[in-house]
C-alpha cells in the first residue's frame, strides 16, 4: 500500500518513518485498543520537541492510511500532549503529578457538550473537583487521563483528570457503531472527582494551538480516503476497465489533491495566521468534501462487493463514514460565512 503523503518525495520525517516501522510489527494495530494506546503513547514521548504542523499532520495522516481508527486513537493523544505543551510555555505548567500523570500516561480530549448534560468545576480546601456528566469521551474506559473541558462560572474552562478512580464512572455505552467500533465514544460521570486546570477560564478555546487541533483531524480523514483512491487506481488499470472507472477515478484524485493543497498551505499559514479559526473551519470544509466525494465515487465505481467481502476496504468506509461526522456539515459552513459577512477572510 501506498501510504499518503502530504511533504515531497524525499522528504519524509523520521519520526513518521520510526511510527510507522512500529505499527508494521504489531498484531492488532487499530482494532487493540490496548496495544495500539501502548504505540500511541510510544509516538508522543518519541516526538521531536520542535515538531511542525505539517510533521504532526503527516504522521496523522500516514497513520490513517495504514487504519483509520490507529490514527483516531493517535490524534487526541497528540492533541493533549501539544495542549500540555503550550500551557507549560505560556507559564501556565499543571500540577499533573496530583493525578498521577507521567511520561507513560495515554490521554484523551474530552470538550464536546450535549444537551441536558454539564459538567460542573468547583473549588474546595483541597482543590478543584469536577461533577456532572461529560458526552462523547472516547475510549475513557481505557485512558488513563484525560484533559476535559468543564463550566467555571459562565465560562468553560480546562482540567487535567485521572480516569481510574472511583470518582471517575465511564459508561460502556451506547454504542452500534458500525464504524471506528473499537473507540468507544460514551458519556463519563465525575463525582467530585479531583482535577488540575491547566490554563485560566476560557484559555483552551481562545489558544492558538486550538485551530491547528481541528486540521489535525482533517489530516486523518485525508489519510484515511487516499487509500480508497488507491483501490479505484487499481480498478482503472484492470483490463477491460472501462472510461467511467477512470471519470470516478479522476474526481476522487482531483478532490484529494485539493485536499492536499489545502492542508499544506494551512501548515504553511497557521502560525502566523491572523485569523486561524477561519482558516481551520475552510481547511475542514475543503478536506470534508473531497472525503464525502471519495466515499460516494468509490461506492459507484467498485460496487457492493468490497463493501462485502474485503474487510480492510469494508471497514476503513464505515471508520471514515462515522470519523467523517466530527466535521459538522452546514453548521461549521454557517460559521464561515458568518465570518465572510462581518468582514473577515478577505483573499
Amino acid at each position: 500500500m501506498t501510504l499518503p503523503r502530504l511533504t515531497e518525495e524525499g522528504q519524509a520525517d523520521s519520526a513518521v518513518a520510526r511510527a510507522l516501522d512500529a505499527a508494521a510489527d504489531m498484531d492488532g494495530f487499530g482494532t487493540d485498543v490496548a496495544a495500539t494506546l501502548d504505540w500511541a503513547v510510544m509516538v508522543g514521548a518519541t516526538r521531536p520537541l520542535d515538531h511542525s504542523a505539517i510533521d504532526d499532520w503527516s504522521l496523522l495522516a500516514s497513520v490513517a492510511g495504514r487504519d483509520v481508527a490507529a490514527a483516531r486513537i493517535l490524534e487526541p493523544h497528540l492533541d493533549a500532549l501539544d495542549i500540555l505543551g503550550q500551557a507549560r510555555r505560556e507559564g501556565c505548567e499543571a500540577a499533573l503529578e496530583s493525578i498521577g500523570a507521567g511520561t507513560g500516561s495515554s490521554w484523551g480530549v474530552f470538550a464536546a457538550e450535549g444537551p441536558g448534560l454539564r459538567l460542573e468545576a468547583h473549588r474546595d480546601r483541597d482543590g478543584w473537583r469536577l461533577s456532572g456528566t461529560k458526552p462523547w469521551c472516547s475510549l475513557a474506559q481505557q485512558l488513563t487521563h484525560a484533559l476535559v473541558t468543564a463550566w467555571d462560572g459562565d465560562e468553560r474552562r480546562l482540567f487535567a483528570v485521572a480516569l481510574r478512580t472511583p470518582e471517575v464512572d465511564a459508561h460502556a455505552g451506547p454504542w452500534h457503531a458500525r464504524g471506528l467500533v473499537p473507540v468507544v465514544s460514551a458519556p463519563v460521570d465525575f463525582t467530585s472527582a479531583a482535577a488540575v486546570p491547566v490554563g485560566e477560564a476560557g484559555w483552551y478555546l481562545r489558544r492558538p494551538g486550538f485551530a491547528r487541533g481541528g486540521i489535525g483531524v482533517a489530516a486523518c480523514w485525508w489519510g484515511g480516503a487516499v487509500a480508497l483512491r488507491g483501490a479505484l487506481l487499481d480498478a482503472a488499470r484492470r483490463p477491460g476497465a472501462d472510461q467511467l472507472s477512470r471519470v470516478h477515478l479522476a474526481r476522487v484524485d482531483t478532490a484529494l489533491w485539493n485536499a492536499r493543497l489545502a492542508l499544506r498551505s494551512a501548515a504553511e499559514a497557521i502560525d502566523a495566521d491572523p485569523d486561524p479559526a477561519l482558516l481551520a473551519g475552510r481547511v475542514r470544509a475543503v478536506v470534508a468534501a473531497a472525503v464525502e466525494t471519495t466515499l460516494a465515487e468509490s461506492a459507484r465505481a467498485l460496487g457492493p462487493l468490497p463493501l462485502v467481502a474485503d474487510e480492510p476496504h469494508a471497514r476503513r468506509v464505515a471508520d471514515l463514514q462515522i470519523y467523517l461526522r466530527q466535521h459538522h456539515g452546514e453548521r461549521d459552513l454557517a460559521r464561515i460565512g458568518t465570518s465572510l459577512s462581518e468582514g473577515r477572510g478577505a483573499w
